[in-house]
Parts: C-alpha cells; sequence; structure tokens
C-alpha cells in the first residue's frame, strides 16, 4: 500500500501521523510512505533580494523543522519513511503528487472546521477531496485509537460509490487492524411521516406501521444485499446496521454511540461549494463529528 501524508508542523497534520503510526498490521505489511511538506513561496520581491542559493536552503530548512518531529513518531514504531517538499499551493501539490507517485491512500490532518466554515476559509483538506480521486482519510482533532483492530463503520446507500468504499476496505484491510470489527450501515427513509389528507382535509397516516416496517426493509436490503457476498468472499461478517432519517445525522450519532475508530463511505464527486450547499453526508458528518473519516471516490 502506498500512503501520502501531508505535514505542516501543525498538531493536526501529526495527529494523522500518529494515526499511521498505531495501525501495527499495515506497518506489518511494508508499505510505502511518503511524508509531504507544501510550503507557500516567498513574495516574489524577497525571493530577488535573498537570491537563489539562499531561498533554496530556506525552504529546506522550514522543511526540516517539519520532519524531524514526523521523524520521530515513526522511528519509534521502528518505521522509516521516504520524504519530499514542493513549494506552490498546498491542495492541487498534494493531489498531483498522489497521482504522481500512484498513491493509494492520503492521510490528512483537519482542524475540524465546520463544513460552511472550511468551504470559506479554503480548507485544505477539502480543497484535496475536491481535487484528488485518490481516496482521502481526514483524521480530527480527536486522538487516533492507540489500539490495531478498529471499529468501522461502512456508509452505503445502495449506490455504486457505496460498493467503491466496500471494495476499497476489503482490498485493504491491514489498515485496520487484525480482527477488525466491521458494521455494514444503510440509512432508510422514514416512511413514516408519510400523510394524506381525509375527507375533512385532516392529516392522516398514508402507511400503516407495518407497511413502513415493510417498506424500510426492503430497502435495506435492496442496499445491502449485493454487498453481502463481497463480505462472504473476504470471510468477514460484519453487524448490519439500519437506521432511520437523515443520513449525516444518523451516522454520527451511531458512530458516537458504539464509538466507531472510523466511518468508510464514498463520494459523488461534489466539488467543495455544491457538497455544502446540497448538503452531502460525507459534508455533514464531517461537520458534526471526530471521527476519522475515509472518503472513497468513485474511479
Amino acid at each position: 500500500m502506498r500512503i501520502l501524508i501531508p505535514i505542516d508542523g501543525s498538531t493536526n497534520s501529526l495527529s494523522a501521523l500518529m494515526f499511521v503510526s498505531t495501525r501495527k498490521t499495515l506497518l506489518g505489511s511494508n508499505p510505502t510512505i511518503e511524508l509531504m511538506n507544501v510550503q507557500l513561496p516567498l513574495p516574489a520581491r524577497a525571493s530577488r533580494l535573498v537570491g537563489q542559493d539562499a531561498l533554496t536552503r530556506y525552504y529546506e530548512d522550514e522543511a526540516e523543522k517539519v520532519f524531524v518531529p514526523a521523524r520521530t513518531i515513526l522511528e519509534r514504531v521502528g518505521f522509516h519513511a521516504t520524504e519530499s517538499f514542493v513549494v506552490g499551493e498546498a491542495a492541487p501539490s498534494i493531489a498531483q503528487a498522489a497521482e504522481k507517485l500512484g498513491t493509494d491512500l492520503i492521510v490528512m490532518g483537519s482542524r475540524g472546521q465546520s463544513a460552511l466554515r472550511g468551504l470559506f476559509f479554503g480548507s485544505v483538506s477539502n480543497g484535496v477531496l475536491a481535487q484528488s480521486r485518490c481516496p482521502v482519510l481526514i483524521v480530527r482533532n480527536k486522538l487516533p485509537p492507540m489500539t490495531d483492530a478498529l471499529r468501522v463503520g461502512i456508509a452505503v446507500d445502495g449506490s455504486k460509490f457505496g460498493r467503491a468504499a466496500v471494495r476499497y476496505a476489503l482490498r485493504h484491510l491491514s489498515l485496520f487492524g487484525a480482527g477488525a470489527q466491521f458494521y455494514l450501515i444503510n440509512v432508510v427513509s422514514d416512511y413514516a411521516g408519510a400523510v394524506m389528507p381525509d375527507m375533512a382535509g385532516m392529516a392522516l397516516p398514508a402507511l400503516s406501521e407495518e407497511e413502513v416496517l415493510e417498506l424500510q426493509k426492503d430497502e435495506f436490503n435492496e442496499a445491502v444485499e449485493p454487498l453481502r457476498p463481497l463480505f462472504s468472499k473476504a470471510a468477514i461478517k460484519p453487524k448490519e446496521v439500519c437506521l432511520v432519517g437523515n443520513p449525516g445525522d444518523e451516522i454520527s450519532a451511531f458512530a458516537k454511540k458504539k464509538k466507531l475508530d472510523i466511518i468508510v463511505m464514498g463520494s459523488h464527486g461534489y466539488g467543495r461549494f455544491k457538497a455544502a450547499i446540497m448538503g452531502s453526508t460525507a459534508t455533514r458528518i464531517a461537520a458534526t463529528g471526530d471521527v476519522p473519516l475515509l472518503i472513497i471516490r468513485h474511479a
């Protein structure tokens, strides 16, 4: 597995690195890990004044300050990563590096801003999600679990994006640790809210309780049934979870209740603005929780 970890010396980026360092099964599979530092270019006037050699030394020194603590974290678990730095804008530089390296996963820290605030402040993690087709793991401001085996929630909605998330998770089981526990989550519609007017114009339930339950059962099975053979082939039996209501809110609440360590889900590929305005499930979960969120882009 080839992993790209962008770091900038912040607590958030070190949290992402800590997450990877706790993955004993993953590290035992000898992945290729690339630490990447992106530095904003100095103003053109300042660059001309100091000269190219001094400018190069400045960028190298600044990168080294970032790499030293990151290097220490990985050396504690006996792992050595390759290191590189570039000068430019963070999000496009990271996305381009991921494509060039053939990266299987980008692991990033996030300051945990709300989706809307992150949008208008040019969140790097949002930018990478918008510009890269590579899977991105966003580690929030919560400390990563120190155990190897994770409690993993995989959110599916019956679409090709949910199937892509399941396939990725099953291909990269080492990421979640030996003995990881999987929850296959689908959120169905709340048909109980459907009403119809009677002769007097009063709102009456359109469906009986039995009819509501049957519709929800059918909707759940339609989303989950095609995925069961994939888990069976991988010799994994996930706990199937049917939730009712708004997907973002319900998945966030379930993750908190069950103390999930990570949520895996597919992305419909919206850009930053469209995702925020349309209220995508991933955006909602990212805005309301601290659980690391692994977003899989459908190829």
